[in-house]
């Protein structure tokens, strides 16, 4: 008999499945992959930031080395460079698997299944059949991909974001379907890498969800940087088009206006994910669902069977790791009667472009539908030191403060770094800390941070190097 038995080892399982192992209980973990570290360790988050830092090494050097005095002439090895890749999820996953061994967790590799409350079926990868018993039971098996009607994914001409990151030549021509943060990171890779990319998009905006101020400046960047967007559109089919490549068809996405047809050697399927529930056996103990497929927990992340739990992708909000992490953490504390809990307005989230976005709280626009009065202070790159002595000034940043109390209500950062820089607002918010707070903290010079002192400084109207 087992305290908890986690069912999927992504960064929510297996923190979730570590935590409860500190806390005195005895864990089981059960993953259908033959590695730890889900998604994101294996085929998502990792993978792709190793391609990302190595295309804007190779992007440094063919185009901007020669400013700072170093001449090179960069040679592409794409094997090399997905070895690269490899080697470093190898050593993330190798990695999970020794926090687990060392936390005393058994982990069984197989399709796990709840049979009943309490008791957990596993399908190992040979075939065998065994039941395990727990206590409480933790689903963390994430998300999987979102395809379109009559695009049948192959993942090699026709790829999801899996498909995207094993490549084994550049394409001369890429369309990537969906302008959210997979298709603009994965776009990013190939763009560097030699690729002509021409992102589609449903909406008139990329970056749905994030601040519009900031998604209108990254998409004037990403179109200096060689990208072409369609917004507003919608791609109705792809069909192979002989020595053409692959013909995507593509109309408005509102209305009968005038459609195009664009050749591609690879396109990529960006459009979403949707939580991975397959085979679970929801059904069947009559664990609820709400209307998108997500299972339903209370405050407690208990869902509407006693005992049974889950967290990251399968509920709701945001699909990143971090909340996962924080989510898993929090439920084995409720499982050992602690108090766990996760604060969901101080949740960051980053696309590592170059440069990178980042963004913690609430945008300018939620503060506009939800009529709340604020401030707003930014500071851009150009104007930072740091920034300006490395040539890395594209975007600023940009604090909202409640007008009546200043305390911080969202930082939005487009530049060098953001998504290291961000994680100081967060701290600040977790802590109810306000613009003056942050403006009065003293910030090491030269950094790209001080301009995340200035534009706190700017929402008092304040800001000293503007």
């Amino acid at each position: 008999m087992y305290d908890v038995i986690v069912i999927g080892t992504g960064p929510g399982g297996y923190v979730c499945a570590i935590r409860a192992a500190q806390l005195g209980m005895k864990v089981a973990v059960v993953e259908k992959r033959s590695t730890h570290g889900g998604t994101c360790l294996n085929i998502g988050c990792i993978p792709s930031k190793a391609l990302l830092h190595a295309s804007e090494a190779y992007d440094e050097a063919s185009h901007h080395f020669a400013a700072m005095g170093i001449n090179v002439t960069p040679e592409l090895d794409l094997q090399r460079m997905q070895a690269f890749k490899d080697e470093g999820v190898k050593g993330n996953v190798d990695g999970v698997a020794y926090l687990l061994k060392k936390n005393k967790i058994d982990s069984f590799h197989g399709t796990g299944r709840i049979v009943d409350a309490g008791k957990v079926g596993i399908t190992f990868m040979n075939g065998e059949t065994s039941t395990l018993d727990a206590r409480s039971i933790v689903i963390a098996t994430g998300s999987g991909v979102v395809s379109l009607p009559g695009i049948e994914i192959d993942e090699e001409r026709i790829v999801s974001s899996t498909g995207a990151l094993t490549l084994q030549e550049v394409p001369k021509r890429l369309v990537v379907i969906g302008a959210g943060v997979i298709g603009l990171e994965l776009g990013s890779v190939w763009r560097r890498l030699g690729s002509e990319v021409i992102v589609v998009e449903y909406l008139d905006r990329i970056l749905p969800g994030m601040d519009s101020d900031v998604a209108r400046t990254f998409q004037r960047i990403l179109v200096k940087q060689g990208f072409e967007f369609r917004l507003g559109q919608k791609v109705t089919g792809v069909v192979d088009a002989g020595d053409a490549g692959l013909s995507v068809s593509v109309v408005p996405a509102v209305g009968d206006g005038t459609g195009e047809t664009l050749l591609a050697d690879v396109v990529l399927v960006a459009v979403g994910r949707k939580p991975y529930t397959d085979g679970l056996g929801l059904d069947e103990i009559r664990i609820e669902r709400d209307s998108k497929g997500r299972i339903a927990v209370n405050d407690h992340f208990e869902t509407s069977v006693a005992g049974v739990y889950a967290i990251g992708d399968v509920i709701a909000g945001p699909m990143l790791a971090h909340k996962a992490e924080d989510e898993g953490v929090a439920v084995a504390e409720i499982i050992a009667g602690q108090a766990g809990h996760v604060n969901y307005d101080v949740i960051p989230g980053v696309v590592y472009t170059a440069p990178e976005v980042a963004s913690v709280g609430k945008t300018e626009d939620e503060l506009k539908a939800a009529g709340v009065a604020y401030s707003v202070g930014k500071f851009p790159f150009t104007a930072n030191g740091r920034a300006k002595v490395n040539r890395t000034t594209d975007g600023f940043v940009k604090v909202l403060a409640d007008a009546a109390t200043d305390r911080v209500l969202g930082v939005h950062i487009i530049g060098p770094h953001a998504g290291e820089m961000i994680a100081e607002a967060a701290v600040l918010m977790e802590f109810g800390g306000s613009a003056e707070d942050l403006a009065r903290t003293c910030h090491a010079h030269p950094t790209l941070t001080e301009a995340v002192k200035e534009a706190a400084l700017a929402a008092g109207k304040r800001a000293i190097h503007i």
